[in-house]
């Protein structure tokens, strides 16, 4: 009874001072205490510009506490979503034979090139090809007129002719002679001048043999032939007009393209390389198509040249390819690419897996626990859109192909579509 008593009175005192303090702000606020407006009026603007100033060092001060807390205050409290995973790419590390390419650019060359020409002089009576039309060897291409030199060809038979009669009148004579001698009835004298006509006739009829030789082998150029096989150019000259043997102009040029030769150049670096290779035996030459895209026709290296061009520091090497298929035309740029090497059980990945940081070469690899790990490898060549690793990978383990660039350290993963293991380029 009496605590209530005493909690009654503690109640009742501390009613008489609230109200004596609302008395007291009554008089404060009276019309003679109260301050200006305008002084009132900055007072409250005072109050506002720390209001916000006070905002924003709060808020500045909850993001800093939330970036750089440790990674243990960072954890979600219970109840909170986790982070999603991240969708990324994967393909799995294999082994396989890699084949190496040195590779250079260089021009297609007709293993044989040949100018047309008239060997005679006359009226160019037909052209008996099409242009661009594949001949082979002996084909007739163009006819000159064949009628002069079939003349003359004529002559020399006859003139061969009549020499030959005179000697077998000669002969006879000289038959006589030696009778008449031999009787005591001539002279050695008239014998020996006889001797000497038969003599000069059969001089003179060999020298009509000749030219009448000389006259078939006319009459033959009149007839103009391919000279090997091969594909004719633009016609240059029309039948009807007048050509010479020494003119400038080809009636065509006649080009072998089947087979066919790629000059290119390789980096003076490449030459050891490539005569080691040329030891072991016959080197494989790709060409590609200058996008470096397509493989054109697969041939061998023939040659390396006899010394290194020292104003680019290259050197010039010869292939040669059957082009059956005609892929390879006289004048064509190609990318010739030779192989030197053939990396055996050689670890490839992805040339889309590696990338680079300022430390070098990373790739994401993906844990047994399905979280990403940055790992540093070793790279080799790559070709094809496979990369040869040297170092830092073993095969089976899966890196990332796409995706990577959300990912962090232990980064919890969600694999969109596993690829197979790299392939390397199929062997040509």
């Amino acid at each position: 009874m009496t605590r209530h008593v005493k909690q009654s009175e503690a109640r009742g005192a501390e009613l008489d001072e609230r109200s004596a303090g609302r008395v007291l702000e009554a008089h404060d606020s009276s019309p003679e205490t109260r301050l200006p407006d305008d002084e009132d009026e900055t007072r409250t603007r005072r109050g506002r510009g720390m209001a916000w100033l006070l905002g924003i060092a709060a808020l500045i001060a909850g993001l800093v506490f939330v970036y750089e807390r440790p990674s243990g205050e960072k954890a979600q409290a219970p109840g909170q979503k986790q982070a999603l995973a991240v969708p990324v790419t994967v393909a799995e590390v294999g082994v396989k034979d890699v084949p190496i390419y040195l590779e250079g650019l260089g021009t297609v060359q007709a293993s044989n090139t040949v100018a047309i020409h008239s060997q005679v002089g006359g009226k160019l009576q037909s052209v008996n090809f099409a242009e661009g039309q594949m001949v082979k060897a002996g084909d007739v291409l163009a006819v000159v007129d064949p009628r002069p030199f079939r003349a003359t060809l004529d002559q020399a038979k006859a003139k061969k002719a009549q020499d030959e009669a005179q000697l077998v009148s000669d002969a006879k004579d000289l038959q006589r002679f030696q009778d008449l001698m031999k009787k005591g009835a001539g002279t050695s004298q008239a014998v020996d001048q006889q001797q000497a006509k038969v003599d000069a006739l059969k001089a003179t009829i060999a020298a009509d043999q000749a030219g009448i030789e000389s006259a078939e082998t006319q009459l033959s150029y009149s007839t103009i032939t391919a000279p090997i096989d091969g594909r004719v150019g633009f016609r240059q000259v029309d039948a009807g007009n007048i050509i010479r043997a020494n003119d400038e102009t080809p009636i065509t040029v006649l080009t072998a393209v089947a087979p066919i030769n790629a000059v290119f150049t390789l980096p003076q670096r490449n030459l050891v390389a490539v005569q080691e290779a040329m030891k072991k035996g016959e080197v494989t030459v790709v060409a590609m198509d200058q996008d470096n895209v397509h493989a054109l026709e697969t041939g061998k290296l023939l040659l390396i040249d006899n010394q290194i061009d020292q104003t680019t520091s290259t050197i010039r090497m010869k292939a040669i390819f059957p082009n059956t298929d005609e892929q390879l035309w006289p004048g064509e740029f190609v990318r010739a690419q030779v192989l030197v090497e053939t990396l055996k059980d050689a670890v490839t990945i992805p040339e889309e897996a590696v990338q680079r940081n300022p430390q070098g070469l990373f790739v994401w690899v993906i844990k047994a626990d399905n979280t990403a790990e940055n790992r540093p490898i070793q790279a080799g060549p790559t070709k094809d859109g496979v990369t040869v690793v040297r170092s830092g990978l073993q095969p089976g383990e899966r890196v990332v192909v796409g995706g990577q660039y959300r990912l962090k350290p232990d980064t919890k993963v969600e694999i969109a579509s596993p690829q197979t293991p790299a392939e390397p380029p199929a062997m040509p």
